[in-house]
């Protein structure tokens, strides 16, 4: 299994001893050794995976490094920060998700829906296994445990990801800039109940969500 290793907060090294990864597509910056690129259809699922993600509109182009070496990843000088699975689950953001194993299963997951009267559904990209994941985010992150006694309510445009025992759903309406008169449009937030892990970034992209 290839080693995750951070330099700095925003480069990414990855040691390979024939090992490969799956990485975003052009998000490598420099690699020794003897490494092959292939871009990978589908989010790196095939033609089912590429079927699936025209569909419901999840958008993740992908490229697999494979050899011996070390191969160095970043994006736009995001921040970078390492997730290890142990056979959960990880729900992430597409735009979010820079590297992980290969080993690791990636899907589409259906999220919820955006407004009950317009029903509009909402997906999310899945990794899945046993392996480490690098996910990107627009400053620090920050991780925020769920519990039972203690729900979260997260800005769509803050989030990049959650896993563990932890159910979604959408609240419509109401967001943050709605208290403070900057909200336009149907907008809403994301409401995470039971027992496990949100990560959220210190700055906000832009959502279907409207002006959130």
């Amino acid at each position: 299994m290839a080693t995750f290793r951070l330099q700095g907060s925003k480069v990414l090294a990855v040691d390979m001893t024939g090992d490969a990864v799956k990485a975003k597509h052009g998000s490598m910056v420099a690699y020794d050794g003897q490494i092959a690129f292939k871009k990978l259809s589908g989010g790196g699922e095939g033609l089912r995976g590429m079927v699936t993600r025209r569909l419901t509109g999840e958008q993740m182009t992908v490229m697999e490094a494979r050899g011996q070496g070390t191969c160095w990843f970043a994006d736009r000088a995001s921040e970078i920060n390492l997730v290890s699975l142990r056979g959960e689950k990880l729900y992430v953001e597409s735009s979010n998700l820079l590297v992980t194993d290969a080993g690791l299963r990636t899907g589409t997951a259906f999220t919820g829906l955006r407004g009950a009267s317009q029903g509009n559904g909402l997906f999310t990209t899945t990794v899945e296994g046993h392996g480490q994941a690098a996910l990107l985010s627009d400053g620090p992150a920050v991780v925020l445990r769920v519990s039972a006694q203690y729900p979260l309510t997260v800005d769509p445009g803050a989030y990049i990801a959650h896993q563990g025992d932890v159910r979604q759903s959408f609240q419509s309406g109401v967001t943050f800039r709605t208290f403070l008169g900057e909200g336009g449009g149907e907008a809403f937030q994301i409401r995470f109940e039971g027992d496990g892990l949100v990560y959220v970034q210190p700055s906000e992209r832009n959502t279907i969500a409207g002006d959130v």
